[in-house]
């Protein structure tokens, strides 16, 4: 508890056991919401694998209830948003129980199998549970069994800690991200998000592969508060750079909570090498975060940082206004109004070019080859474009461009859409930029 700031916060799910347990033991924190936020909650999977992984000695468990009235914890015998230890699971003809524990040690559940209750107990029950309702009724000791499903319906989180020894291999990065770099929200461009490169070599058979992001809480105020929303999200992109949050769609969605950890499960099924790009969102960027990464796998993988190859960037500030509002290429007359930007690139080499415009604007560019230095060859182009028109931001990132110079035309989708924009421009060699018009 001091590790975590002592006992003087709000409500114990602010910080449940597996934080502690992980800041202790280095256990792995995971968090399974039966209500709100979890469309994919099942209750027969979860049983199943709770039931089976808790008898191998794998996790400890402790299940949270969460806000309820004062009158609804008075008829249930239960505390509003308080944990509980689960110190058995049971099976017993398809009737399935957990024996719970309150950890003060005395008030108990009221409901179905509580021990007042004379309607639903059998004796084969109560000899498979060795249990004595009368003995208990004696005497309060916070311990009692109820069922999955009452479990499901007046519980709110299952917490797991996992033992990391399930996993022969793991490797860890600790890392910030700076809060004033790139935008508050990242629902248009992740270019300025931390991203990763995994890479898993598969054995016949699959693996298992786990990723914990862990934001590291250093302040009192931060622990009580905690108004970060932290994610990772996982793309099937070859460990390149991922710039649009939705293209290519997610192999793996975080989902945006306020613990300090976030466990990603993934199940590789095919033999051979899987390569992914982890991304660290979060919901509204305030402040600069620390973080840790650590990945746990039953297999070989490497994993690393995505650097920046560029060493040579140039950033424009400009702007759409009266006739320079051109719009895109399908309004001829307006179009050749735009800002053009040209660019003398001094050797050949990889190319960024990003612009981020207002966001209820489309925007979209392009670039035209002027001239060249020698030759060219297969690498020639006459134009190069952004692609499709996007929200806010998009980009072309080409591996290789000849030296020479070229013209970056920079529009939004309509004509007459006025305002600023920004337009960057990213090398490994030294580079020029001038406006034309």
């Amino acid at each position: 508890m001091k590790v975590m700031g002592g006992y003087d916060f709000p409500g114990s799910n602010s910080v449940s056991e597996e934080h502690r347990l992980h800041a202790l033991t280095g256990w792995i924190p995971e968090r399974i919401a039966m209500h709100s936020d979890n469309q994919s909650f099942s209750k027969d999977d979860t049983f199943r694998m709770l039931f089976q992984r808790f008898h191998r000695g794998d996790v400890l468990i402790t299940t949270a209830t969460g806000v309820m009235t004062e009158e609804e914890g008075e008829r249930w015998g239960l505390v509003p948003t308080h944990a509980y230890a689960v110190l058995d699971i049971r099976d017993y003809k398809g009737m399935r129980f957990l024996q719970l524990k309150n950890p003060w040690s005395h008030l108990r559940w009221k409901g179905r199998y509580s021990e007042r209750d004379e309607k639903n107990w059998t004796p084969e029950l109560l000899k498979y549970l060795n249990f004595d309702p009368k003995t208990a009724q004696k005497f309060d000791n916070g311990v009692f069994w109820i069922a999955w499903e009452d479990l499901c319906q007046y519980y709110d989180v299952i917490y797991l800690s996992w033992n990391p020894a399930l996993f022969r291999e793991s490797s860890c990065i600790h890392s910030s991200w700076d809060g004033k770099q790139g935008p508050v929200k990242d629902v248009y461009s992740l270019a300025n998000n931390p991203q990763y490169k995994l890479e898993v070599q598969c054995p016949a058979g699959g693996a298992a592969v786990w990723v914990l992001l862990t934001r590291h809480i250093t302040d009192k105020d931060d622990f009580a508060q905690n108004r970060e929303f932290i994610t990772l999200v996982v793309y099937k992109t070859d460990g390149k750079k991922v710039y649009y949050p939705a293209d290519p769609p997610p192999y793996i969605d975080g989902i945006r909570i306020n613990s300090p950890h976030y466990l990603t499960k993934m199940r590789l099924t095919s033999a051979g090498t899987h390569t992914f790009t982890l991304v660290v969102s979060q919901y509204e960027k305030q402040n600069t975060i620390n973080y840790t990464l650590r990945v746990y796998s039953g297999c070989k993988f490497t994993f690393s940082k995505i650097l920046n190859p560029f060493t040579h960037t140039k950033r424009i500030n400009g702007q759409w206004k009266g006739v320079s509002a051109g719009g895109c290429g399908n309004y001829k007359d307006s179009y050749k109004h735009n800002p053009i930007y040209q660019i003398n690139l001094e050797r050949s080499g990889p190319l960024l070019v990003e612009l981020r415009g207002s966001r209820q604007y489309s925007v979209g560019f392009e670039m035209v080859t002027v001239s060249t230095v020698g030759d060219p060859g297969a690498a020639a182009f006459q134009k190069k474009s952004s692609g499709d028109y996007r929200c806010g931001f998009c980009y072309m990132e080409a591996e290789y461009v000849p030296a020479g110079i070229y013209n970056v035309i920079p529009t939004t989708f309509l004509p007459k859409q006025e305002g600023p924009f920004f337009l960057d421009f990213a090398s490994t060699a030294p580079l020029k930029v001038s406006q034309l018009q």
